[in-house]
């Protein structure tokens, strides 16, 4: 299936929860989200934002389920958000069966993604999500550099890669 990446830029946890309704709004039955980054790079703030644009209550507080691994939320669409941070270990995270969520009803987010990896499905949508930095480069030492002194910790990366025919 062939993918199309998009690129996005935030500069303030407000701009990317209001970047995560956009994308919220678009988004329907069935869609799953993979989250992908590093600890503290805003998966959480976006996934805030997603729900708000799915519709959940004003009200409604979005948090990570780091400890319970699973929040459901109610909105125009159900909204399974999942946490796989605590589960390094693939054989665990096949015995909770998240296919449940993954194939069913609602709008699936889930962060740490990349743990999960061979059992996403084809369709899902996968965002990237970096601290931003002055100079890019390929190399891993230019990399690391950049993740241990980015430009503004508020400014953020997202990088989006969709299925074509979603």
């Amino acid at each position: 299936m062939e993918n199309r990446n998009e690129t996005f830029r935030t500069e303030s946890p407000e701009e990317t929860q209001t970047f995560g309704e956009k994308l919220g709004k678009t988004l329907k039955q069935g869609d799953v989200i993979a989250l992908i980054g590093d600890l503290g790079t805003g998966k959480t703030c976006l996934t805030q934002g997603i729900a708000r644009g799915v519709g959940i209550a004003p009200d409604e507080v979005v948090s990570s389920p780091s400890y319970i691994l699973i929040n459901e939320y109610n909105a125009r669409v159900p909204i399974y958000h999942i946490d796989l941070y605590r589960l390094e270990n693939s054989e665990k995270i096949a015995e909770l069966g998240l296919s449940e969520y993954v194939e069913g009803d609602g709008i699936c987010i889930i962060e740490w993604a990349e743990r999960m990896a061979d059992a996403l499905p084809d369709t899902c949508i996968k965002i990237h999500i970096t601290l931003a930095a002055s100079t890019s480069h390929g190399d891993d030492e230019t990399r690391t550099s950049i993740l241990q002194n980015p430009e503004d910790e508020n400014i953020r990366h997202i990088e989006i890669q969709h299925p074509i025919s979603r």
